[in-house]
């Protein structure tokens, strides 16, 4: 790129970085809050139907990352995988301009998220690879993404006052074309130094699952980020239902973020401070407080409030994954550890929980969805608090010994 030959190596790398992370961003900032609605206004989806498709875009990543990253793992071309995965969902985003009815969008949403979501976490691995082999900051790149996630709910809100709800699909395909670009963009693996870790010769994903503590890790963080599953289905219904307008909704959104990126801001120093297994349960706490107050009120004095805790309940949580995971995998095997992440936390769980609130949704047709989630958030805070006191917290391969 013309522009990073003015910036220094470690600028330049940052900047590539983070425009990957803002298209990606571009793209989630519309589909959370808005693709729900574009189901139930442009193909009569009703609840449970949306529930079911958002779940099974989720279930996808069951299936799909650990073999995609897998893949990444035995090999060093990962700049083209991720181009290849987001030129195949641009073609499948764009099928969904002709399809109608429930099962026709089911194929394609199998197909296109399964493609769109790999884009995540083989980006957070290389990533996570580059900063800490040239010792970059990562809270700062990845915050990009979340300041564009703030543009494209908050800006969807406005273009969708004055445009119909069809518009939504337009601004995706958009957003995933500018990711394709971006991949292209990335570090070349090459040009990435190694971590100096060697690769094992046994199945990455084999040595993962024998480590008891991660997949304690998998279940605590696991259950806070699916405790985020009926504010990712059905929050911006809701607040549909209670007379907001489509700006205020996105406004909502934007403020979760936007407190989201002031940790990502000051992440260095927080994680200089905490333990990400100390920060799992903080995240767990806060997400018991905001569901409950989100499933007891539609008043917008107490719910910009309350949105601020994003920043906790997905933020630091995410934040604790990606430190977890760096300093705790075994060698070789960081591309698997970050898939099975994004398969069962951002996957498996996250869609069962969005199948589940779909129906509960469905029959209370109001805010008591979000009181299930708060259990969720808090059985993942006890499985964080066991993980904080066997988790030896060495910058080194999985210990699973007490200290």
């Amino acid at each position: 790129m013309i522009f990073t030959a003015f910036l220094s190596p470690r600028l330049a790398l940052s900047f590539r970085l983070a425009m990957f992370y803002a298209a990606v961003f571009l793209v989630v900032g519309v589909l959370m809050p808005f693709w729900p609605l574009w189901l139930k206004e442009t193909r009569g989806m009703s609840a449970e139907e949306i529930g079911l498709l958002l779940g099974a875009g989720l279930w996808m990543k069951v299936l799909t990352n650990p073999f995609f990253a897998h893949f990444s793992d035995r090999r060093p071309e990962k700049r083209r995988l991720l181009a290849i995965l987001a030129l195949g969902a641009l073609v499948g985003f764009s099928l969904f301009h002709w399809v109608q009815g429930f099962w026709p969008l089911l194929c394609v949403t199998l197909v296109t998220f399964s493609m769109f979501a790999a884009l995540m976490p083989l980006g957070e691995n290389l990533t996570m690879i580059t900063s800490y082999t040239h010792k970059l900051d990562y809270g700062r790149i990845r915050l990009w993404g979340s300041l564009t996630f703030i543009l494209a709910s908050g800006g969807g809100g406005i273009v969708l006052v004055n445009l119909p709800v069809e518009a939504v699909l337009w601004l995706v395909l958009g957003g995933v074309a500018l990711t394709f670009f971006a991949a292209l963009q990335l570090p070349n693996p090459e040009t990435v130094a190694s971590s100096g870790k060697p690769h094992t010769p046994e199945a990455p994903l084999r040595q993962i699952l024998r480590q008891p503590v991660f997949l304690l890790f998998l279940a605590a963080a696991g259950m806070i980020q699916a405790s985020h599953s009926a504010y990712y289905g059905f929050a911006t219904l809701l607040w549909r239902d209670a007379g907001f307008a489509d700006d205020v909704i996105g406004g909502l959104w934007a403020t979760g973020v936007m407190a989201e990126v002031l940790l990502f801001a000051f992440s260095r120093a927080v994680m200089a401070r905490v333990t990400p297994t100390t920060l799992l349960v903080i995240a767990a706490g806060a997400g018991v407080l905001r569901w409950g107050v989100i499933g007891a009120t539609a008043n917008p004095l107490l719910l910009f409030p309350v949105q601020t805790m994003h920043a906790l309940t997905f933020g630091a949580t995410h934040l604790a994954a990606m430190h977890f995971i760096a300093r705790a995998a075994p060698p070789g095997c960081s591309a698997t550890a970050q898939g099975l992440y994004s398969s069962t936390a951002m996957g498996g769980l996250l869609g069962l929980g969005v199948i589940l609130s779909g129906r509960i949704f469905e029959a209370t047709g109001g805010g008591d969805v979000f009181f299930a989630m708060a259990a969720l958030s808090l059985a993942g805070g006890g499985c964080a608090w066991q993980l904080r006191r066997r988790w030896m917290g060495k910058n080194d391969a999985l210990n699973t010994t007490r200290p």
